[in-house]
């Protein structure tokens, strides 16, 4: 008798999807992604949570867009980064795994799969770094000073890094 196989691979290719994967642009959800605070009437704090699977630059870069985002949909052209600070710390590590065996096949067609679902802890330090990247901006309108390094076009910035945002899945309705 022959049996297919094909539902448990499915199965198992459902459950490897499972596995964490990096914060995408969101707002705070599980306690990852973006946030902001209303500080005065031109100034925010913004904010990014990164789990440990997103990298130091992505983290960075997030805050940004945020930043530029929050200043054209304020109705300003340009932000100043008035104070700024990106924070790594270690968390313990652990990760969903998903393993799949063949059994070893007698002589005489019987034989065995399966499918083992669990968790795996890294080797060595067991531990992951997860960044929180922070940012107190300052709105303003007209064009960007030249000479201000602190200062960013809103639009450029937007433009820029719009390819390397990373949106989460859209789910049904």
């Amino acid at each position: 008798m022959r049996r297919s196989f094909l539902p448990l691979l499915a199965v198992a290719w459902l459950l490897a999807g499972c596995a964490t994967q990096a914060t995408p642009y969101q707002p705070v959800k599980n306690g990852y992604g973006y946030s902001e605070q209303k500080l005065e009437e031109d100034r925010y704090r913004v904010s990014f949570f990164g789990n440990t699977r997103t990298d130091y630059e992505t983290v960075t870069d997030y805050v940004l867009y945020r930043a530029a985002e929050i200043t054209l949909d304020n109705g300003y052209d340009y932000f100043v980064m008035v104070d700024r600070s990106t924070q790594g710390t270690q968390q313990a590590g652990s990760a969903p795994t998903v393993g799949i065996g063949l059994g070893g096949f007698r002589f005489g067609g019987s034989g065995g799969f399966g499918i083992s679902v669990g968790t795996s802890t890294p080797v060595g330090s067991g531990r992951g770094e997860a960044y929180r990247a922070t940012a107190d901006i300052q709105l303003r309108k007209g064009s960007k000073p030249a000479d201000d390094v602190q200062a960013f076009d809103a639009r450029a910035v937007k433009a820029n890094l719009q390819e390397t945002i990373r949106r989460p899945p859209l789910q049904p309705r």
